[in-house]
């Protein structure tokens, strides 16, 4: 796990870690004899929400024992998704959570729910128990707010909406055990630039409208249109900044950056210490259906085949492309990775296999 970092000293070497991000799908049992008990069973893994506009058509009582019931159920599925993570091979103990763990935290319907005593004593209690099991579990915790929740904008009721998202994201962080010093234990927030406008000196001008502690929590990646990695590189001196390697080949037209590119020792300084982490997903399964799974897509060639670029950055199912988990497993020396492939935990622990095993004939 990694250590509050002297931001003046590197951390010594950790092991690498790829996970999944948000929600957990179960593999087949036979026991599901009917649709609904394999709902169900996904049901305990996973968190719910509830709508604001639900909320507002109950009455005040029934409001509030509403939100409390999806809380309490949010609770106790991501304890039950941090447990399985902690079980575990080491490779695998990372864990994007879900935003949804606090539904409408921000929203003037949920806000004053949120504030009332026994509802505050639920959530610290119950979340701090969460960060004490992910610590004990050697788990790497993150949040990803959508990509509404942008700190720069020249709209001011979105750029304050935004913001309020990303100190709800942090204050949960904190509750966990991560809400004091540089990116504790690997923690952090990650969000987008956001629009072409004010880009990326106005998301640079913004850092000071937001807290110490989400400041602290921050990343920021790069997307496959607006702001590639070179651009958001030019933030890296004050923001960690998380490699999303599918995007990169969507933005450059077929670029596959490797470990030795220049830019992967700016990324590693933007952390100043702290273990990156990157981003990777492959174009969907039924989009290439006849393709080789032990090549690289070729950006150009399916580009003059027809494919669009927006569907070519659509995320696959699962990490069907050997050749681009070759290129995961290359970047594993320096990176951890969140698995963005639909497939969840069923894309990652295959991949995880299957790199563990690579790393053990190596290591024989």
């Amino acid at each position: 796990m990694s250590r509050k970092p002297n931001r003046s000293e590197p951390n010594p070497p950790e092991p690498p870690r790829l996970g999944f991000c948000c929600t957990f799908i179960p593999d087949p049992d036979p026991t599901h004899k009917t649709l609904k008990a394999a709902k169900d069973a996904a049901k305990l893994m996973n968190l719910g929400t509830v709508t604001m506009a639900h909320l507002e058509r109950l009455g005040p009582a029934a409001r509030y024992e509403k939100l409390e019931g999806v809380v309490r159920h949010n609770l106790a599925a991501l304890e039950r998704q941090i447990a399985w993570v902690s079980a575990r091979p080491p490779l695998e103990r990372l864990l994007r959570m879900a935003s949804s763990v606090l539904p409408g935290y921000t929203h003037p319907v949920a806000a004053p729910l949120y504030a009332q005593a026994p509802m505050r004593a639920l959530i610290e209690t119950g979340i701090a128990r969460i960060g004490e099991q992910a610590r004990a579990g050697d788990v790497r915790l993150s949040m990803h707010p959508g990509p509404f929740c942008i700190i720069a904008s020249r709209n001011p009721n979105a750029q304050t909406n935004g913001i309020a998202e990303l100190e709800y994201h942090a204050e949960v962080m904190a509750m966990l055990g991560y809400g004091s010093g540089w990116h504790p234990f690997g923690a952090h927030v990650n969000i987008h630039i956001g629009g072409r406008e004010p880009g990326i000196e106005g998301f640079r001008e913004s850092l000071s409208l937001i807290s110490e502690t989400a400041r602290n929590l921050l990343t920021v990646e790069n997307d496959e249109s607006l702001f590639g990695l070179d651009a958001v590189l030019r933030l890296g001196d004050r923001v960690p900044v998380v490699l999303d390697l599918h995007h990169h080949w969507v933005e450059s037209r077929g670029e596959y950056i490797e470990p030795d590119d220049p830019r992967i020792q700016a990324v590693i300084g933007s952390w100043r210490g702290v273990r990156p982490v990157s981003h990777i997903s492959v174009s969907r399964e039924t989009l290439l259906p006849e393709h080789d799974p032990t090549a690289l897509p070729d950006f150009a060639a399916l580009s003059d085949g027809g494919h669009s670029w927006r569907d070519l950055a659509a995320h696959s199912d699962l990490m069907w492309n050997e050749a681009v988990n070759a290129l995961v497993a290359r970047h594993l020396v320096w990176t951890d990775f969140e698995i963005e492939a639909k497939g969840k935990n069923q894309a990652s622990v295959p991949l995880a296999a299957r790199i563990g095993r690579d790393l053990s004939r190596a290591a024989a």
